[in-house]
């Protein structure tokens, strides 16, 4: 028979109960078990014990380790936190459901299977329709200009206008955001500004930049504008490099692009249109972005 622990703390017992010293017991055990006897050590130890009156060669019981916290009501309990909040701190977590750095950890990363990130930048939100038509808009100019090895593709420049803000950034930081491992990554559309900007248009071509044109006053662009200082500036520099060179103009559907006047102009000087998928109107944008909902799984 193979001797456990308690059978060496009885031998121990009874070596103590016989006045043997520490030293003489350990030399015993050890002369009869070789390497299977305790080490002096957990002689000394057990001699100890007797000595303060302990009877008993039995583990005593342990008030075991502390209850965790990581039990299903907290998980839900961070959860619903990052539901309402996807900017939510490490503290902020440990504050608001008083548990340690050390499980909040645990129950973001191995519960649920969280991951901060930073949004990215998107110009619109746009409906499935709309992707569609830009999609069926790109495969027509792809066919037209043979996948942009027809001489034409040389002829076309493009060009918007923009507001140039001077923005108070938002740091890296401040922009992440908790997602879920089954979530799309996170994008934002609207940042916030400051009072300084500056309305410009720009166009280029194949070969780079070919004007950059500065609306003055901070007014707003219109058909006027766009005809008579704006599209002659443009056509200018590029007629100065090739007077009798072919223009295939290409901008959005606002308004002051689609205009009688500006349709009267582009037809005078024999500028031909590439035309452009259908925009949606700001007020729908805006109101589609505030709708947008980037964690459908998650948030109902």
């Amino acid at each position: 028979m193979e001797l456990n622990r308690e059978h060496f703390r009885a031998i121990i017992f009874h070596n103590f109960r016989r006045g043997l010293s520490r030293q003489e017991c350990f030399d015993e055990l050890n002369s009869l078990y070789s390497d299977k006897a305790p080490s002096y050590s957990t002689v000394k130890n057990w001699y100890n014990e007797f000595n303060r009156g302990r009877c008993s060669i039995q583990d005593e019981s342990r008030a075991g380790r502390p209850k965790s916290v990581v039990v299903p009501e907290k998980i839900n309990a961070v959860r619903e936190l990052i539901k309402q909040d996807r900017h939510v701190t490490y503290r902020e977590i440990e504050a608001s459901l008083d548990i340690s750095m050390t499980s909040i950890n645990k129950i973001l990363h191995e519960h649920l299977s969280v991951k901060k990130i930073c949004s990215r930048w998107i110009p619109h939100n746009l409906t499935n329709a709309q992707k569609k038509a830009r999609v069926d808009w790109c495969k027509e100019m792809l066919e037209k200009y043979i996948q942009g090895t027809s001489k034409a593709v040389y002829n076309i420049y493009t060009g918007d206008e923009s507001w140039i803000y001077a923005y108070e950034p938002e740091t890296k930081q401040q922009s992440t955001v908790w997602v879920f491992q089954d979530e799309a990554k996170p994008t934002k559309v609207v940042r916030g500004r400051s009072t300084s900007k500056q309305m410009i248009a720009c166009f280029f071509g194949i070969n780079g930049h070919v004007a950059t044109v500065a609306l003055e006053q901070r007014r707003k662009v219109n058909s006027e504008w766009y005809t008579t200082i704006c599209l002659p500036e443009v056509i200018g520099e590029i007629r100065k490099k090739q007077k009798n060179r072919r223009i295939i103009l290409h901008h959005d559907n606002a308004s002051s692009h689609t205009s009688t006047q500006t349709k009267a102009f582009l037809t005078e000087r024999k500028i031909e249109l590439m035309g452009h998928p259908p925009f949606p109107s700001a007020t729908s944008t805006n109101q589609h972005a505030m709708q947008y909902n980037p964690y459908p799984s998650v948030i109902k």
